[in-house]
């Protein structure tokens, strides 16, 4: 399946980010053994950074610019038109992060929900974890009482069970805070958790935005 990416140029905000690059809405490979075998649709950035509301995503090499629609909370809503498609999707970076063993570098983490109109592609949750998954393993994510399973490769992980995101879309719509749990190729576990402050307004904003 051919995956379609757009670069956003580094940036710095107030809490200083550090700057990175970021591939947003890339369809996932084929979902080696995931139940239901639900086809994989959407965005496994490399490495992510959201932009401050005042900041401009650069140009990507013949594809449109990404657009910030608004800032919301934690999470910012964008949109873009990558190959005279249009998708729209927000993301946030977590309130906290820590490994195990304490002190293993990583990459900056990333979460976001993506909907593409022309794939039938609505509110897809995935994650950039920051470093290459072990090879077969599953991430975890829990909010509200509830844990999915995530499927990875690489960097990225999305939902294993495509039948979830709708009650984890709801479910986070709701909660406080979500947690991601997951173990590199190094043997290194990480939990990060993203506030959801916020979410509910910025998916509210690329619902218009994308319909």
């Amino acid at each position: 399946m051919t995956a379609f990416r757009i670069a956003v140029s580094a940036f710095s905000v107030v809490l200083a980010f550090s700057p990175v690059s970021v591939a947003l809405a890339q369809q996932p490979p084929a979902q080696p053994a995931a139940p239901k075998a639900a086809a994989p649709k959407s965005a496994a950035p490399k490495s992510t950074a959201p932009k401050s509301a005042t900041a401009t995503p650069a140009p990507t090499g013949g594809d449109s610019q990404p657009t910030l629609l608004g800032q919301y909370g934690d999470w910012g809503a964008y949109t873009a038109t990558p190959g005279g498609k249009k998708i729209c999707f927000v993301l946030a970076k977590p309130k906290s992060s820590k490994t195990e063993p304490a002190g293993r570098s990583r990459d900056q983490a990333y979460m976001f929900i993506s909907s593409r109109p022309a794939e039938n592609v609505k509110n897809e949750v995935s994650v950039t974890i920051g470093y290459p998954f072990k090879t077969s393993s599953d991430a975890t994510v829990e909010v509200g009482g509830a844990k999915f399973a995530m499927y990875t490769q690489n960097d990225g992980a999305w939902i294993k069970n495509v039948a979830d995101e709708a009650r984890m879309i709801d479910t986070m719509r709701k909660a406080g805070d979500v947690t991601v749990k997951g173990t590199s190729g190094k043997g290194t576990n990480s939990t990060d958790q993203y506030s959801l402050k916020g979410l509910a307004q910025a998916l509210e904003r690329v619902d218009q935005e994308c319909r």
